[in-house]
């Protein structure tokens, strides 16, 4: 009673669900029931996957899906549809066949036989040919020998000597066999002695020197009208004509005397002339040209190689015989220290030593 009193004034209690007991009746010990096992959940139905060779049922209620099913099914290439090995897809081994027959399927080739009229004309036509080539190569076959033989054996080879007659009275005959040709020489017979010409040397200098060098090496000097263009002797290096040129650029035929006194000796007129050039140009280096008239003639004498400034002459200046011209220099094309003198008649090229020697007298 208490404890329904205390229960009372300590307010309502929660309700607890009820939960069946069962009570031993041999220990007298009320149990808690065991809850019953739940009941399965339901399963839901999966459709088929692409693994599954079956076809899906059509269904009943959407008219699209219905009218895809409808459909008629339309021929696949090999080749639009890859196949994969352990997949099933619906259509894949029509596919797989059709590419098996396909690569298997060997290429027709059609044989197409010649007509036999045909026929007939192409093995007529190689019949014909044939002798015509075979012609042709024993030809070639001949004239190849030909050429080698003909290429290799001398023509004597071929020539027979036979015994041909000499014209004449007794009708001599020409052999090519008979008796070995005798000389027999008298017993008085002498040997003269053979004689030969007389002969010298001359080195291949002295030729040279004849025939290209000085040909005259001094003369003597002269004053009158016509004179040498220097008072006093001095030597000749090179005279008039042929010579060996001494240098690049010089002539191998002189038309001058080239006169060696030496390096700065006064050059003198060797006539009285007006001054036509006075210059340091070309082969000449610092020279002069004058004319003259000796002896109804015109003259034209060149004083050449002069040393550079050395000349006081201008063009046009009148000059008297054996007045200054310059100093002997080697400007030019030269190869030493001289005086180049040229003269010219009448515009010819004479040699200046044989005519000096002609008209330069006292």
């Amino acid at each position: 009673m208490e404890a329904a009193a205390n229960a009372a004034a300590a307010g309502p209690v929660p309700a607890v669900p009820a939960v069946p007991l069962t009570i031993a009746p041999v220990l007298g010990v009320a149990l808690q029931a065991r809850p019953e096992a739940a009941e399965p959940e339901p399963v839901a139905h999966v459709a088929p996957s692409l693994a599954d060779d079956s076809v899906a049922e059509a269904p009943d209620d959407d008219p699209f899906l219905l009218s895809l099913f409808a459909a008629e099914e339309e021929p696949v290439h090999p080749e639009a549809i890859p196949i994969v090995e352990g997949t099933k897809i619906k259509g894949s081994r029509r596919v797989a066949r059709a590419a098996r027959r396909a690569q298997a399927a060997p290429p027709k080739v059609r044989i197409t036989k010649l007509p036999k009229s045909a026929r007939k004309a192409k093995a007529a036509k190689s019949a014909k040919s044939r002798p015509a080539s075979t012609l042709l190569s024993i030809g070639a076959l001949l004239f190849s020998g030909a050429l080698l033989v003909g290429t290799t054996v001398p023509a004597n080879a071929f020539i027979t000597f036979a015994d041909e007659p000499v014209g004449g009275v007794n009708g001599a005959v020409v052999s090519d066999s008979g008796p070995e040709q005798t000389v027999e020489v008298a017993a008085d017979a002498s040997v003269s002695a053979l004689t030969r010409d007389a002969f010298s040397v001359t080195s291949y200098a002295e030729v040279v020197r004849e025939k290209y060098g000085t040909r005259i090496s001094t003369f003597t000097p002269t004053t009158g009208a016509v004179r040498w263009p220097f008072p006093y002797a001095t030597p000749i290096s090179s005279g008039y004509g042929d010579r060996v040129a001494p240098c690049r650029g010089c002539s191998s035929h002189h038309n001058g005397v080239d006169f060696t006194p030496g390096s700065g000796t006064p050059i003198y007129a060797i006539a009285d002339g007006v001054v036509t050039a006075s210059e340091f140009s070309g082969s000449f280096g610092q020279h002069v040209y004058m004319d003259h008239v000796i002896n109804g003639q015109k003259v034209e004498s060149i004083y050449g190689h002069m040393i550079a400034g050395s000349s006081p002459l201008v063009a046009g200046q009148t000059v008297k015989v054996g007045d200054l011209i310059g100093l002997v220099g080697s400007t030019g094309a030269s190869t030493g220290a001289h005086l180049h003198l040229e003269v010219h008649l009448d515009g010819v090229i004479v040699d200046p030593f044989a005519w000096l020697q002609a008209n330069a007298v006292n």
